[in-house]
């Protein structure tokens, strides 16, 4: 029984994950599908970029939210009069799982093919309910480079860098240091084009329409 109820948590993760804000956003808007249209990821980036200041807004809040839930619904299953179904030492690993399920969903929405954005805004999500004062450690640290920069992909690389740094810097429990390096990868790699651009010198910037960009 507990493998299932936790195979269920994780699932759940990966459903909420998956909602796709940015495609149901854009289609709302303007009647489009987003993938179709700059870099073709349903991320806040791509819907800034694509359709508006406002409705990116919007999008990054319900990332950050659904990646939020997904993780504070294993929280809160520890705090039902029937938690005990579940071994109160697998908590914190539980969580890190139903988080990774909820940012792979994000990139790989069961809702549209398995596709979508970068997982940058639902890893923010997650680290919020994990660990606020590491949640706002990464975003000063992407906020900086995106004043500096104003290259979202490189701002959120930096993010990367920075959650693992504060992380093991912190102390945290195993399984958040082990998300953040997990997280940190998965981040990364679906950036992998955006870094040979940023290598190129080709990397578009805030403000700029071109084709190969999403967050």
């Amino acid at each position: 029984m507990a493998f299932l109820i936790s195979a269920l948590l994780i699932f759940l993760g990966y459903l909420l994950g998956s909602i796709p804000t940015g495609y149901l956003t854009a289609f709302y808007l303007e009647g489009i599908d987003i993938r179709e249209h700059g870099s073709g990821s349903t991320g806040a980036t791509n819907i800034l970029r694509t359709v508006g200041k406002r409705a990116a807004i919007f999008v990054l809040m319900g990332d950050l939210g659904k990646a939020m839930l997904a993780v504070s619904a294993v929280k809160l299953w520890f705090l039902l009069p029937f938690a005990d179904l579940l071994p109160l030492e697998w908590k914190s690993w539980l969580v890190v799982l139903a988080a990774i399920a909820a940012i792979f969903g994000h990139s790989k929405s069961i809702f549209l093919n398995f596709t979508g954005g970068k997982s940058v805004a639902s890893s923010l999500g997650v680290l919020l309910v994990l660990n606020p004062i590491v949640a706002l450690g990464t975003l000063g640290s992407f906020l900086v480079m995106l004043a500096l920069s104003r290259i979202v992909s490189l701002s959120s690389i930096t993010g990367v860098i920075a959650v693992n740094i504060l992380m093991f810097g912190l102390n945290q429990p195993l399984p958040y240091c082990l998300f953040g390096v997990t997280a940190g990868v998965y981040v990364t790699f679906r950036h992998r084009t955006n870094i040979i651009r940023i290598f190129a010198g080709t990397e578009p910037r805030i403000g700029q329409k071109l084709q190969q960009e999403g967050s």
